[in-house]
């Protein structure tokens, strides 16, 4: 057992031990359908702060050959599938949080390396068959050799996959690196049992294809069948409301709002944060400055502004999410702009009628934020003109904010 290769359970005991703890051990046979196969490759992308990690470390504690984890999932709903027993702990893992290797900008030209060299390292001390490996030898080529003695396969869990896209926005070499990277890692090697990667935005496109064409992605604007894994249900939270003596009424105002493969789901950080302050605020935007929105809703592209305005009235707008390209620096139209936000959890996808929206009254008060400061003055004075207005936009009270902005000085239209 190492960091890397065969890790323990800890982290997943840690998520059980919490104040606040939602089953969602049986997203665990969904991902057994996928071992061995074809299409066992899975990229699920979502917002900060919205369980990725707690969902890798899950899965780690599940298939990692380096802990007995039956105690752990005793009595949880995954453990009643047929598949269960089959895996539980049973895999050689390598679980790799790729943030840990680009802490700063300064490691975007060697964390390639480094990830490699010490998962080498630990297959070099814990497989005797990768024993006389050189260790600087490529990752590939040892997981190739271990894989062609002992005929054994490797599940890789990759956390926060895309943080070098959001670190190197303007690196395009160093993306291009890491794709090349992980491409190789990937397409057609035969020691892939499972490979699950899970960060905020999908895989980068380039052109109209994407890098690594052998994944299946669930993402925020298109979860396939993956949508209740995204956050919390409406059962889930009006349990955890009797549970804790909250009113379910305020927190479905606060936090719901998220369609996710025709389901509503709530934002996980705020509903717990709230079940333990027994408090309705804003505690997920709470976790980063309002400019990081207000660096998107400000790009000068025709009717984001509108749209922009239109859903703080409470509307819907049409999107092409399509043309995206899956980074935070390609933007072509309002559309991508948009589609950014929807994957970074400001705004909420409607697939069925390809429109987006605000989801509830904790991002309508970002929104809110955003436009207080420079090129926003028509619309900050329709909310400042009337203390209800303002309050009816938190509200997400789309007739009552309409109504105010129509008897305003300067209408504002799509």
């Amino acid at each position: 057992m190492g960091i890397y290769l065969n890790p323990r359970n800890v982290a997943f005991r840690k998520a059980l031990n919490g104040d606040i703890y939602i089953d969602k051990t049986d997203l665990i046979p969904r991902i057994n359908e996928r071992i061995d196969k074809p299409d066992c490759f899975l990229c699920v992308s979502r917002p900060r702060r919205f369980g990725k990690s707690m969902v890798a470390d899950m899965l780690a504690a599940y298939y990692s050959k380096g802990c007995d984890s039956a105690g752990l999932f005793g009595g949880k709903k995954g453990e009643r599938a047929e598949s269960f027993e089959k895996h539980l702990n049973k895999h050689n893992v390598i679980r790799l949080d790729v943030q840990r290797f680009v802490e700063t900008e300064r490691d975007l030209d060697t964390f390639i390396g480094e990830m490699e060299s010490r998962v080498v390292a630990e297959l070099v001390k814990e497989m005797p068959e990768c024993a006389d490996c050189p260790p600087d030898s490529k990752l590939k080529n040892v997981l190739e050799q271990s894989f062609y003695e002992t005929g054994q396969g490797f599940i890789f869990i990759i956390d926060e996959w895309d943080c070098v896209f959001r670190m190197a926005k303007t690196r395009k070499d160093v993306q291009k690196e890491y794709l090349d990277f992980l491409r190789g890692l990937f397409k057609g090697s035969e020691y892939v049992e499972l490979a699950y990667m899970t960060g905020i935005l999908p895989i980068k496109k380039y052109g109209e294809h994407s890098a690594i064409n052998i994944f299946r992605e669930y993402s925020m604007v298109d979860p396939k069948d993956l949508g209740q894994y995204f956050g919390f249900t409406d059962e889930e939270v009006k349990a955890e409301c009797a549970r804790h003596g909250v009113d379910y009424g305020e927190m479905e105002k606060w936090y719901d709002g998220y369609l996710l493969g025709g389901l509503s789901i709530y934002n996980p950080k705020s509903v717990v944060d709230a079940l333990m302050w027994k408090k309705f605020k804003s505690y997920w935007t709470g976790t980063e400055t309002y400019e990081a929105l207000k660096v998107y809703i400000d790009m000068n592209f025709d009717g984001l502004r509108e749209a922009v305005t239109v859903m703080l009235g409470g509307g819907r707008c049409k999107i092409d999410p399509t043309t995206f390209q899956n980074d935070m620096t390609t933007f072509k139209t309002r559309d991508d702009v948009l589609t950014l936000l929807v994957h970074l959890g400001y705004l909420t996808y409607d697939e069925r009628n390809s429109e987006v929206f605000i989801p509830n009254q904790e991002i309508s008060q970002e929104f809110v934020r955003s436009i207080k400061v420079g090129g926003w003055e028509g619309l900050m004075d329709a909310l400042n003109r009337s203390e209800e207005l303002l309050f009816a936009t938190w509200a997400m009270d789309g007739r009552a904010v309409a109504e105010g902005m129509a008897k305003g000085k300067r209408p504002i239209s799509a």
